[in-house]
C-alpha cells in the first residue's frame, strides 16, 4: 500500500465539521487533534481479510456496519436519510459526509455515523449513566438522564456526538416525508444526540424474527437508501452475515484502531488506495 497523504483532510476541515455540528471552536479544535488526518489513520490501519470475518457468538449478536468507500458516489442520501428517519436538523447532523481525493487524484467520499465502539470513552466519563454500552454492541442514549454535561461529547474522538442547543417546538422539518418519516421523539433542549443504528427498527424487528441488514425494516435508514450499495449491516458476531462475510473477503479499516475503541464500523479503501 501507498504511503499514506498528510494532506488529504486536514484539521482545519474538521474542525469546520465539528463547530457546524454545535460544538465550540475551542472544544472543536482540541476534538480534530486525534482524527488529524482522518484518511492517514484510516490507511494506517488496514486489516487485512484473514483478520476479520466475524467470531461465532450464540449468545448474542453485535451490530456492525461495513461502509465501501470505493462505491459512495456522495450522493448523501444516508445523511438525508438520517435526518429525516432521526428528526434532526442540517446543525445536527448525525451522519456526516467528506469530499476528499486519492493520492493519484481520485475523488472519494467518507460518511461517519457513530462509530459504535466496543470499548466507548464516552460511556465511562458519563457521570449518570446516560450512555450504555448494550450487550449487542449498540451505545445507546437514554436521553431522561442527560444532564447536558458534554463530557461524553469531548470524549468521543470522532466528534460523532452534537448537543441540542434549542427547543425545536413543531418546526416542521424539511427533508419530511420525501427521505423519510420521523420514527422517534424530537430530543429535548439540552441534551446530547448520536447516531443509533436506527436501534428502534432493530428493537421492533429482532422480536419479529426480522434480520438487521437483511430485512428492510429492521435495518437503518441510511443503508436501505443508498442507491450503489454502498453501505452494509448485519451482525459481526455471525460468520455467515454479510458484513462477516464482506470482511473476511476484502482488506478493510477502522478510524483510529490505535485507541482501542475497537469500532463497529468497518471501512473499504477507495479505488486506487489512499
Amino acid at each position: 500500500m501507498n504511503e499514506p497523504n498528510p494532506t488529504l483532510i486536514t484539521r482545519r476541515d474538521l474542525i469546520k465539521i465539528m463547530v457546524g455540528a454545535g460544538i465550540s471552536v475551542g472544544a472543536a479544535a482540541v476534538l480534530a487533534g486525534p482524527l488529524t488526518p482522518v484518511i492517514e489513520q484510516l490507511a494506517s490501519n488496514i486489516i487485512r481479510p484473514q483478520e476479520g470475518g466475524g467470531v461465532e457468538n450464540p449468545c448474542c449478536p453485535r451490530w456492525g456496519m461495513v461502509i465501501d468507500l470505493s462505491k459512495c458516489i456522495g450522493c448523501e442520501y444516508c445523511v438525508y436519510a438520517c435526518q429525516a428517519t432521526n428528526d434532526t436538523t442540517d446543525e445536527m447532523r448525525w451522519n456526516i459526509m467528506v469530499e476528499d481525493v486519492t493520492k493519484t487524484g481520485t475523488p472519494f467520499f467518507v460518511t461517519r455515523p457513530c462509530l459504535h465502539c466496543q470499548n466507548p470513552p464516552c460511556v465511562s466519563v458519563c457521570p449518570v449513566a446516560a450512555t450504555v454500552l448494550r450487550s449487542d454492541g449498540l451505545v445507546t442514549m437514554d436521553y431522561n438522564k442527560c444532564i447536558g454535561c458534554r463530557y461524553c461529547q469531548a470524549a468521543c474522538p470522532y466528534g460523532a456526538r452534537v448537543f441540542n442547543w434549542e427547543e425545536r417546538g413543531d418546526t416542521p422539518n424539511p427533508l419530511v416525508p420525501a427521505w423519510g418519516v420521523p420514527e422517534v421523539p424530537r430530543r429535548p433542549r439540552g441534551v446530547v444526540e448520536k447516531c443509533t443504528f436506527c436501534v428502534q427498527r432493530i428493537d421492533a424487528g429482532v422480536p419479529r424474527g426480522l434480520v438487521p441488514g437483511v430485512d428492510r425494516d429492521a435495518t437503518p435508514a441510511c443503508v436501505n437508501i443508498c442507491p450503489v450499495e454502498a453501505r452494509h449491516f448485519g451482525d459481526l458476531n455471525d460468520p455467515r452475515s454479510n458484513v462477516s462475510r464482506i470482511i473476511a473477503s476484502v482488506p478493510t479499516l477502522r478510524l483510529r484502531d490505535d485507541l482501542g475503541t475497537d469500532t463497529s464500523v468497518f471501512y473499504i479503501p477507495p479505488e486506487g488506495g489512499l
